[in-house]
């Protein structure tokens, strides 16, 4: 449960904003921004998803920054009354969209903040997600660093010993007794190399950004969409409470993002699939499945990522001194005319120092 889980973390103050209240769009105003996000997506060649606790809501997991948030509650002394269990919960229709978006090439990647697993039980494959504060659903061998999925959420959090030696499956030498500990973070802890690097990568090339339940506010993570802004990129993000990113945003929607995708995979003509309990790799015996992130992936894309930040460069620059002052400068009134239209009213690294929450 994420109370559970927020209880077992080392006591941080500083936990950012918390509480903001909710704004909603109107019906007809969603409408037309799904219909945006649609012509986006289909403009794009590479859609980055950034994912946050708000997709997970819908599965009675709470959030932790909005208005019934855990450390919402928690400033107040009290806890969610709706809390399911992380074996209980089932992944969401947001969850499930973005894995059909996935297979029919409209998302490329995800990159998530969450530790519910729920990316992974809806058969989302390791190769599209970066999961950057680990999986309750996963464990990691501290001598091989192979990552295992399990078939129950791990004891423990704060990547501490949970009993349980690796059992050293897979490609080259065996492990011979490595310690298993559980991935979750703490907020002293690095973020994951390789989930991070990709993540970077994946966010930098990306021609649109979309955020879908997070207020951002968390460092290096929240930052990510914007990598792509100064390469001519998109962003869009869909979260009931503002973030800090919200001005920069091409599309800003407040609506539930079970909702919205709902509206987006219709569109696009992609059916979301229901949850399939025979998809899910927490239903197999535990440590059978690998969850590992191979060194040449990341070696893959660096190659990929030097290229296209290349060519998106020399088109920047192209596209720069071909166009006249005045052109120019038209160009920039348009893009703030249009972002202010869709912005409403009102509106390595660890998780607490080099990676403190957002102001």
């Amino acid at each position: 449960m994420s109370c559970n889980y927020a209880e077992g973390l080392c006591k941080y103050d500083n936990k950012g904003v918390l509480g903001v209240a909710e704004i909603f769009d109107a019906p007809e105003i969603v409408e037309e921004k799904c219909e945006q996000l649609v012509k986006m997506i289909l403009a794009s060649n590479h859609t980055v998803v950034h994912t946050g606790a708000g997709i997970s809501t819908s599965a009675g997991i709470p959030d932790f920054r909005g208005p019934n948030g855990v450390w919402t509650l928690e400033e107040k002394g009290e806890k969610p009354t709706v809390n399911i269990s992380f074996d209980d919960a089932t992944p969401t229709r947001t969850h499930m969209a973005l894995k059909a978006l996935v297979a029919t090439g409209h998302v490329q990647y995800i990159v998530s903040q969450n530790i519910d697993g729920l990316h992974l039980r809806s058969g989302l494959a390791r190769e599209h997600l970066s999961e950057l504060h680990g999986n309750m659903f996963v464990e990691v061998c501290t001598k091989c660093r192979r990552q295992y999925v399990r078939n129950s959420p791990a004891p423990t959090v704060g990547k501490k010993t949970t009993g349980n030696i690796c059992p050293g499956t897979g490609m080259g030498r065996a492990c011979r007794g490595g310690k298993l500990i559980d991935n979750i973070l703490d907020w002293e802890h690095d973020l994951p190399e390789n989930d991070l690097q990709l993540a970077f990568m994946h966010s930098a090339i990306a021609d649109l950004n979309i955020c879908l339940g997070t207020t951002l506010q968390i460092v290096p993570s929240g930052d990510l969409p914007l990598k792509n802004l100064k390469h001519g990129g998109r962003l869009v993000i869909c979260n009931l409470q503002p973030t800090k990113h919200d001005k920069k945003a091409d599309i800003k929607i407040s609506s539930y993002v079970d909702t919205v995708l709902e509206k987006v995979a219709k569109r696009l003509g992609v059916e979301i699939p229901l949850y399939r309990p025979e998809d899910d790799p927490t239903k197999l015996i535990s440590y059978t499945v690998q969850w590992t992130i191979s060194g040449n992936v990341v070696k893959c894309l660096e190659k990929r990522y030097d290229n296209t930040i290349k060519e998106k460069g020399k088109l920047k620059k192209r596209n720069s001194t071909s166009s006249t002052p005045q052109e120019r400068e038209e160009m920039k009134i348009n893009n703030k005319k249009l972002k202010q239209e869709n912005v409403p009213c009102g509106e390595g690294t660890s998780l607490s120092n080099a990676c403190n929450i957002a102001k």
